[in-house]
């Protein structure tokens, strides 16, 4: 078959709505053409007795599946009478029941494996649960070839436990949501695309890696997808449609192409225990200790308490805001997004260069950039993860604002207007930079016109956003852009198609029309020694302190 893609179409519960769903198929198929396969996740069969009537029209004949139908097995006992086996068989002409669990593998090689049901919680088990033995029977022959790289598809009724870990959350209550066993099935198979049901509700995952970056040679991502029911009332999404080329047939180099939103794996996240009864991915275990967004800052300031350290630990034992209590006295952690991996920027990771932080408030901190255009370059950013401006919440974007003012200020009484920028590309943390240029150099309007001239020249049209237009009307989360914001108070924006210069933004304000310093354009040349940034940020810190909203009582 080489090259040619499989047109596969998959479906959540279908609760015995057989005609509706397969009225739904003929209908897409007389738009796009014939798919070759449908199959079937979570609950198939109804309970209801129309249900039955209709099954009864399928098994007898006198209707006919429109498409080659592949199915799981009873996820309740409710209706285990339908399966007359635990092998899979042929329940109606074009309705094929695939079995309690397996690999199916079609002429064009597409291999797909299954597991039907839910996992059991007791012994023996109940004939609509699998087991830990199921699951073992299933994996053991697949992994232990050399070869092995991954499965094109995996069907499980039972979502995997933790599978929004690192990524957009789901509609779902996620402490009740899932299995453990799924989620280590999931990871040990590499499945191309994981689909599931059984909870009601539509959810894509943004796709994860299974290699570790840096560290392991590139694999192909895994799409995890759940379908919500047939005909469901609140027209939740049952019914998706891909193509998909057979690993077996495919490039090496296609198959392990990144697409830009993808995360880290969720099921290998060190916070995340994989009990099969007790995984619940909304504990205290998934939050960094709020105390360690707030070290201590006293030493490398000349020593004095600050006035914003009372304010951050009103029960005196150094607890940041970041956590309150409940009625009981439990404290609720409050939900930061995760970082999809090691993170720079987040101030409670490790990986931080807390020695360049300038000012913390209750939601941003400033630090001084490494690397910097000038010595007054500062960045905002975020205390909590967050990709771009488009994701904050509205009490990390007031408090951004009242940094841009301080910072204004500030440079103003240096003789200096600031320019900030962002990148939301190829870059996991937002990083707002600030920049001062000093009033004698050039007019906002030069600064402008920088920019402008220099997008041209690299095919990119700069457009300028209304006065009052908020930055989220035109990007939506996950649209990668890079936005200018003048002292005037204008707005530059650039959807980034495909490339886009990493220093651009530097660039711009490095060149002759503007600082007139391009060798600094890079900030990889403008390094400094640790001594060296820790001498030049305590003179910023000096120097900006006046302005500094957060030392207030």
């Amino acid at each position: 078959m080489g090259e040619k893609p499989v047109r596969v179409l998959a479906c959540g519960d279908v609760e015995g709505r057989l005609t509706a769903l397969f009225n739904r198929v003929q209908t897409i198929q007389k738009k796009t053409g014939q798919f070759d396969l449908l199959l079937c996740v979570g609950e198939f069969f109804g309970t209801t007795p129309e249900a039955e009537a209709e099954w009864q029209q399928y098994k007898t004949g006198a209707k006919k599946a429109p498409i080659h139908t592949y199915i799981l097995g009873a996820a309740s006992q409710d209706t285990v009478q339908n399966f007359p086996s635990a092998d899979g068989c042929e329940l109606a002409e074009n309705i094929t029941y695939l079995g309690r669990r397996g690999v199916f593998t079609g002429v064009s090689g597409l291999q797909i494996a299954y597991v039907s049901g839910r996992e059991a919680l007791q012994e023996p088990a109940p004939s609509h649960c699998f087991t830990p033995k199921d699951l073992s029977a299933l994996v053991a022959p697949l992994t232990s070839s050399s070869k092995f790289r991954g499965v094109d598809i995996l069907l499980t009724s039972q979502w995997p436990r933790g599978v929004w870990h690192y990524g957009n959350n789901p509609e779902v209550n996620t402490k009740f949501c899932g299995s453990g066993s799924v989620a280590n099935l999931a990871d040990k198979l590499k499945p191309r695309y994981h689909f599931a049901a059984l909870e009601g509700a539509h959810y894509e995952r943004l796709p994860y890696r299974n290699h570790i970056v840096l560290q392991e040679n590139a694999q192909h991502v895994s799409r995890f997808i759940a379908l919500a029911t047939v005909n469901n009332p609140a027209k939740k999404k049952y019914l998706y449609a891909f193509n998909i080329i057979p690993m077996k047939t495919m490039d090496p180099s296609e198959l392990v192409k990144q697409p830009q939103d993808v995360t880290e794996n969720p099921y290998r996240c060190p916070k995340v225990k994989m009990d099969k009864q007790k995984a619940s991915f909304n504990t205290t275990e998934e939050e960094e200790p709020a105390s360690q967004f707030f070290f201590d800052l006293s030493n490398k300031q000349g020593g004095g308490h600050r006035g914003r350290g009372r304010k951050r630990h009103p029960d005196g034992d150094g607890r940041g805001r970041e956590h309150q209590a409940d009625g009981e006295g439990h404290k609720q952690p409050r939900r930061h997004p995760q970082p999809t991996g090691p993170c720079w920027f987040c101030l409670a990771s490790p990986q931080v260069e807390k020695h360049l932080v300038i000012s913390i408030g209750s939601h941003c901190y400033l630090a001084m950039a490494k690397g910097g255009l000038t010595p007054q370059h500062m960045l905002i950013l975020p205390i909590g993860h967050y990709q771009s401006v488009v994701d904050l919440s509205s009490d990390v974007v007031e408090e951004m604002e009242k940094y841009k003012t301080a910072l204004k200020s500030f440079y103003k009484s240096r003789g200096e207007r600031c320019v900030l920028f962002e990148r939301n590309y190829r870059s996991q943390h937002l990083q707002l930079q600030v920049v001062p240029v000093p009033l004698n150099r050039c007019a906002t309007d030069d600064l402008k016109e920088a920019f402008m001239v220099q997008a041209q020249e690299q095919q990119m049209e700069l457009m300028e956003i209304p006065e009052h237009t908020d930055l989220k009307q035109i990007a939506p989360p996950g649209t990668p852009y890079f936005y200018v914001e003048l002292d005037s108070g204008e707005k530059l924006y650039y959807r980034i198609q495909k490339h886009f210069p990493l220093q651009f933004g530097r660039e711009v304000l490095a060149s002759e029309a503007v600082l007139n310093i391009p060798t600094r354009a890079d900030w990889k040349e403008c390094k400094q020694s640790r001594e060296e940034e820790e001498e030049s940020c305590k003179q910023l810190r000096d120097e900006f302190q006046p302005y500094d909203f957060a030392w207030e009582d």
